[in-house]
């Protein structure tokens, strides 16, 4: 039994224990400080392995390529294909990487303090900065700065901040999955929601957080069997037929999950059988996804510590880009001026998540703020012994 309990000790180790002190839902992004201001990130060998960070590094250039497809969808049916299927699983993927290192998140001052500083503090100065930025690239002066209505990327922040602060009652519920899925499919066929901290998005994305919450290392061992790499090439082929055939039959506004089925023009019950289905796809895809995601350490692992950076930062330039009318050039929308924006969207990002970036950006990403909390005992003795 204690030979047992070891092997399941170490194997959670290696495969991935939730960060303690990691405020913005997925390990590395914002590592704990030690007392003296210094990142004390603990080794990447003893809390994870490489793949968790290379996930999120893909995921976030498919956020960029997918924002960067959106204007090209009405004169590119294959566009429009790559749109929906990137759509299906990016956010997912992300969301539940985000759940799967929020497990041991409780309510200790520690804690709080950093989802605090690593969520609370970044959505209020993007939120402010984005509106800011519209005023001026968009010739909008009146546009109105609302803490409690997220403009563009914002949601997702208010999101995690909400999913992370629920976490303790969906790690004392009985079945929180089909729970999780019960409140999306009720909020999909609910229009009187309102945009208030984007509710719709929090509630229907919320399965995917709690489904991370539920995962296990042996889960993820799964899609690390050569046969799930193999499955995973004829399932996304199928994947984007299906998408290819839908795209000009379907609202894609389904994918972003921000609206109820009736915003939508559909029946009230649709949201619900909506939310269900789409729930089902997005599982299989971003397993599919995770089944091609390298495990040992690459060029790009150390950028898996940027994603919340780049992911705010881009946007400036997703939205700049329609403000400034940049896609009314003809030969964007020619097969060859496709590709250049797709691969310009993933330079873009990557260089949005590089170290030099974290560090320029972290006194708005991570900041100290300790003039805003009261020090605690235990802080106050781990200073001192540092010196």
């Amino acid at each position: 039994m204690r030979e047992t309990l070891q092997r399941s000790s170490q194997e959670e180790a290696r495969l991935g224990r939730p960060h303690e002190d990691d405020p913005q839902g997925t390990a590395g992004d914002g590592g704990p400080r030690s007392p003296s201001g210094e990142d004390a990130r603990p080794k990447r060998t003893a809390q994870r392995e490489a793949v968790f960070d290379n996930a999120k590094y893909l995921a976030i250039v498919l956020v960029a390529m997918g924002h960067a497809w959106e204007p090209l969808r009405g004169d590119s049916r294959a566009a429009a294909a790559l749109y929906i299927t990137v759509y299906t699983f990016h956010m997912p993927a992300f969301i539940i990487v985000s759940g799967y290192f929020s497990r041991n998140f409780d309510a200790r001052p520690n804690r709080i303090r950093r989802l605090v500083t690593g969520v609370a503090v970044p959505y209020v100065v993007f939120e402010v900065a984005y509106s800011l930025f519209k005023r001026w690239a968009d010739d909008d002066p009146g546009f109105a700065i609302s803490l409690l209505d997220p403009w563009y990327l914002t949601w997702f922040l208010g999101a995690l901040l909400i999913w992370r602060l629920t976490t303790p009652v969906w790690r004392v519920v009985r079945r929180p999955l089909p729970l999780a899925l019960a409140v999306a499919a009720l909020a999909a066929a609910s229009p009187d929601i309102g945009d208030d901290l984007d509710l719709q998005r929090v509630l229907q994305f919320l399965p995917f957080f709690v489904l991370g919450l539920c995962l296990r290392p042996e889960h993820f061992h799964l899609v690390r069997r050569r046969e799930a790499r193999i499955l995973s090439v004829p399932v996304f082929a199928i994947a984007l037929a299906v998408a290819y055939w839908a795209a000009p039959r379907m609202n894609a506004a389904w994918f972003y999950r921000r609206d109820s089925a009736q915003e939508l023009g559909a029946p009230g019950w649709t949201g619900a059988a909506m939310t269900f289905a789409l729930f089902a796809c997005s599982v299989v895809l971003v397993a599919c996804f995770l089944a091609w995601v390298p495990r040992r350490t690459t060029w790009f692992t150390v950028l898996g510590a940027g994603t919340l950076y780049g992911y705010l930062l881009h946007g400036f330039l997703a939205k700049g880009s329609r403000f400034w009318d940049w896609y009314d050039h003809a030969w964007i929308h020619r097969p060859l001026g496709e590709i250049a924006v797709t691969v310009v969207a993933a330079a873009v990002m990557t260089l949005l998540c590089t170290p030099p970036v974290q560090r320029t950006f972290r006194f708005v990403m991570e900041p100290k703020m300790r003039w805003a909390f009261r020090q605690n005992a235990v802080d106050v003795a781990k200073a001192r012994r540092s010196g």
